[in-house]
């Protein structure tokens, strides 16, 4: 993968920000062209401090990267 992130992790970790940045990603910083491991460091900050559904976009993330590998 030459450390480029795949189109549909790009748009999920997008979507991160956009519905959960506030009350889950409130100490992450949001990268341009996130890797993998960003990727994954964002779906375990969904999944202990974002509600139901920030859960469920954290499993959709994790799938995309290990599908990647």
């Amino acid at each position: 993968m030459n450390g480029q992130t795949p189109p549909d992790l790009q748009s999920l970790y997008a979507k991160a920000f956009e519905e959960f940045g506030a009350v889950a990603l409130w100490n992450k910083r949001r990268l341009v062209n996130p890797t993998r491991g960003d990727a994954l460091v964002v779906a375990r900050a969904l999944r202990t401090y974002g509600p139901l559904d920030a859960r469920k976009l954290a499993e959709a993330i994790e799938a995309v990267c290990h599908a990647a590998v």
